[in-house]
């Protein structure tokens, strides 16, 4: 049975320039689609997958290395993953999720170094500590209880605590240096962290794609998704080196595209597309141009959000392994724009505001007036006061030592939701799909990149149930822990975390590259 048979009536295309019938259409040219398209590819390899991707060059807005953190998310510094219950115990839950999620990752991208589909992990994975750093006593009390909480799951075996400003000054010399220790501080830190280059992997899927003949259209804008009579969907997309209007039909059709996943979510006409909005916020991070200063931290180091300010504004002062070179960011500063990519139109914002969402929008606005007077805030701040906040990271920091680099744009998710009521703002990541599994769209933010794949399971098992069973012997392959609970199998954990970590060369000493 074809992988794709329940879509079998496909509309007869007359095929030309102009006009095709692929199985598959992935909107987007960034680290979801290439996933996608790289799993199905293994799955199903006769399978005719269309990209379409309006820049010039993939992986070009959120899954760039200069437009996100590159923080491989697995729990293991981020605070906002592990609240504090009203009791006082440490909801530890999200964090295993993700930590599981991330390990789906990591196992997939070990499959394909093993069988040579993809070479020089180093290229875009790099071992590197995660940690996380308070101040005040309260905050202290938080994070040890955090810490005696996920120090006895299998998922964080090996991360350490300490509030000895000595061994901090071990672990985070540039930081300590020159501190005014006036209250307590502490650390967590967990060796087996990564900076991932998610631009870098990005293009190697595709690069690995384009030799399994998928057809990769770069320069090409999709205008509009239509429902054909049969069930499939005519896919309206203009090439801008041709200055034509193409057709293009798919059985299933998966949008990846990022910020500019809502808007054609939107033309889908789904009625899972209804009543969802989204917010933009854009980004701003300092980077390191003193090699001197970058030679003295190898971490990422997360904060803890101001209070009353929301997760998107942690901040973290991240090592990071951009074009075969070290270097230090720290931020990130939000800021406001109304597009929804970088490349977007000012007017992406006010075109997502239809009849059906207009009520949930504006619900939003109402509930999010701390949020937008914080954006105006981080949009005033100038470059002197973005180096005082470095400042509570590295107490010497020089302004000539760094300069502003503008991140990607996130469009967060707006929904009404059981329990929050209309117009709920969501800080994660979203999966919308129609009843009939023929299309999905990814919306939100982070975790995003980090759980790529377990994303692509997901939409495996939304859109194709009746193929699952068939394919679940490769995915197993490709994916050892599928269908399993690592938080709840130690022996498992540990042999998976081996054998990706050999793989992907996680076990090298790699602090000396600068």
């Amino acid at each position: 049975m074809h992988p794709f048979s329940k879509f079998q009536s496909v509309r007869k295309v007359k095929m030309s320039n102009n006009h095709t019938t692929a199985d598959v259409i992935l909107i987007g040219a960034g680290i979801m689609s290439a996933t996608l398209g790289s799993l199905l590819k293994e799955l199903a390899p006769d399978l005719k997958i269309t990209i379409f991707e309006q820049l010039e060059k993939p992986g070009e807005e959120s899954s760039n290395e200069w437009n996100n953190a590159g923080t491989g998310h697995s729990a293991l510094c981020e605070l906002n993953y592990t609240s504090e219950k009203p009791d006082g115990s440490i909801d530890i839950s999200k964090a295993i999720t993700i930590n599981e999620q991330f390990q789906l990752s990591k196992q997939f991208w070990s499959y394909l170094v093993n069988k040579n589909l993809i070479s020089n992990p180093q290229d875009f994975i790099m071992p590197l500590p995660h940690m996380s750093l308070v101040h005040g006593k309260d905050n202290v009390t938080y994070l040890k209880k955090r810490f005696e909480a996920l120090s006895n799951n299998t998922l964080f075996q090996g991360m350490e605590f300490s509030d000895d400003p000595e061994k901090l000054k071990e672990w985070i010399p540039l930081i300590m240096k020159d501190r005014i220790l006036d209250q307590p501080i502490a650390a967590t830190k967990v060796d087996s962290g990564t900076d991932v280059n998610f631009g870098s992997l990005t293009r190697k899927l595709l690069d690995h794609l384009k030799s399994q003949n998928v057809d990769i259209k770069y320069n090409h804008t999709v205008d509009d998704i239509e429902r054909t009579e049969d069930g499939s969907w005519e896919v309206k997309v203009r090439n801008f080196e041709r200055g034509t209007l193409e057709h293009h039909t798919a059985k299933f059709v998966f949008i990846g595209a990022g910020g500019g996943a809502l808007p054609l979510l939107q033309k889908t006409g789904i009625p899972e597309s209804k009543h969802i909005g989204g917010f933009p916020v854009s980004g701003q991070f300092l980077v390191c141009n003193n090699p001197e200063i970058v030679a003295q931290h190898h971490a990422k180091v997360y904060g803890k959000a101001a209070v009353g300010a929301p997760p998107m504004s942690v901040p973290h002062l991240d090592t990071r392994y951009i074009e075969n070179k070290k270097t230090i960011l720290f931020g990130p500063f939000a800021g406001f724009s109304p597009k929804f990519l970088k490349t977007g139109s000012n007017m992406d914002l006010l075109g997502s505001v239809k009849p059906n969402n207009a009520f949930t929008m504006l619900a939003a606005g109402a509930k999010n007036l701390s949020l937008t007077k914080y954006l105006v805030q981080q949009v005033m701040l100038s470059k002197e006061q973005r180096i005082e906040a470095l400042r509570e990271f590295i107490p010497d920091a020089k302004s000539e030592d760094w300069d502003s680099v503008t991140a990607g744009q996130r469009v967060q998710v707006i929904k009404d939701t059981d329990d929050g009521g209309k117009g709920t703002l969501q800080f994660g990541t979203e999966l919308v799909s129609a009843s009939d599994g023929s299309v999905a769209a990814l919306l939100g933010a982070s975790p995003g990149a980090s759980t790529a794949v377990h994303v692509m399971l997901d939409i495996f098992e939304r859109c194709f149930p009746e193929h699952l069973k068939d394919w679940e012997p490769k995915i197993k392959e490709m994916i050892p822990s599928y269908g399993k609970s690592l938080a709840e199998n130690s022996e498992l954990t540990q042999e998976i975390q081996t054998a990706t970590a050999q793989t992907l060369g996680l076990n090298e000493n790699l602090q000396t590259m600068v």
